[in-house]
């Protein structure tokens, strides 16, 4: 059996939605004559784009140094975690059987444990193991607006579920053969961290790093003032800044479902699926924003909230000091705010 057929979309082609709800924000500056300049470097990598943004003007060999440091970090991450090449790490362990323990690289390891950490702390609305069920409804790579029928979901049961695997000191067992691993909603967030921790090993102190919209900041802009970012306001047409977020030596990521989604007789499915019952979410929650130390928890519990929804994510959120930021949408067709105390507290 080919797992790439099996298993959940390749990142690549995953790139436009993942663009448009990792994206969810807008880097915002104001720019004075005497305001030293901004040094801004991009790319492509991890099957998306990433920018560099950086406080003052470093000449152009330094510029090509940086670079290099930058796509050689992420180069290691897409040999590690990706599932759109045959010979990545990632695609070897859903490849293998797994009866025994298979062994994890450091990276993949550590990339992991975190998910399945945030998998518990969740009560399981993050699960790297959810994959199948995405394709079921029709947004994996065989795009179709279906809702499958509950044969189906029974059938893939045995697959999914984040006890499906247990990870240890020697590696990885898989409890059926079967189960495909996806970190797609964890990997770019790791990226970033892994890239600021090479540049600042490099003496870079001022940045901000983008990776498919996964965010980190560090030290401050070139007005010398802490990054500020916009949360997009949830339209499938306009983009408009909905708040403005003070970033300080912080990461951040979005997660949505109001562009990836499709109705059948007038009911939306979103593409956001509770691997807990194996259904679309049906709730207001339009998107939610975290803020964390690590990008790739910010990343992976932006997922996480935006699975359990306004009430249970909220509620979940505020216990766990998570600084997180909803919009809800309302009966009048509207949007309203919610936000943790954590987060009234960065700005």
């Amino acid at each position: 059996m080919d797992p790439r057929k099996q298993g959940p979309p390749p990142l690549r082609k995953m790139i436009l939605p993942a663009l448009f709800v990792g994206g969810l924000f807008y880097v915002t500056f104001t720019r004075t004559p005497e305001a030293p300049a901004q040094a801004v470097i991009g790319g492509e990598a991890l099957g998306t784009t990433w920018t560099l943004k950086l406080t003052g003007t470093p000449d152009e060999a330094r510029q090509a140094a940086l670079t290099a440091v930058v796509s050689a970090a992420l180069e290691e991450v897409d040999q590690s975690m990706s599932t759109y090449r045959d010979d990545s790490e990632l695609m070897a362990l859903n490849a293998a059987e797994g009866v025994t323990p298979i062994p994890l690289s450091p990276m993949l390891g550590r990339v992991l444990g975190e998910a399945l950490d945030v998998g518990v702390a969740s009560s399981g609305a993050f699960d790297v193991t959810v994959g199948p069920l995405v394709n079921a409804f029709g947004f994996g790579p065989d795009k179709r607006r279906i809702v499958p029928e509950p044969a189906v979901l029974e059938a893939l049961a045995p697959r999914v579920g984040q006890d499906k695997v247990e990870l240890t000191e020697g590696g990885l067992t898989k409890a059926h053969p079967d189960v495909f691993i996806d970190l797609s909603a964890i990997a770019k967030g790791y990226a970033v961290d892994l890239v600021v921790e090479r540049l600042e090993a490099e003496g870079e102190k001022n940045l901000l790093m983008e990776v498919g919209g996964e965010i980190v900041a560090r030290g401050v802009n070139h007005n010398g003032e802490p990054w500020r970012l916009g949360i997009e306001r949830p339209s499938e047409t306009l983009r408009t800044v909905h708040e403005v977020v003070v970033l300080k030596d912080a990461a951040m990521a979005t997660s949505g479902d109001y562009r990836q989604y499709y109705e059948v007789d007038g009911q939306r499915v979103s593409h956001l699926i509770d691997p807990r019952d194996a259904q679309p979410v049906i709730h207001t929650l339009a998107s939610v924003t975290v803020v964390a130390a690590q990008c790739a928890t910010a990343d992976a519990w932006a997922t996480a909230l935006s699975i359990l929804g306004p009430d249970e994510g909220l509620s979940r959120a505020e216990a766990m000091r998570i600084p997180a930021y909803f919009i809800v949408r309302t009966d009048e067709g509207d949007f309203e705010s919610r936000s943790t105390t954590a987060f009234q507290a960065l700005n």
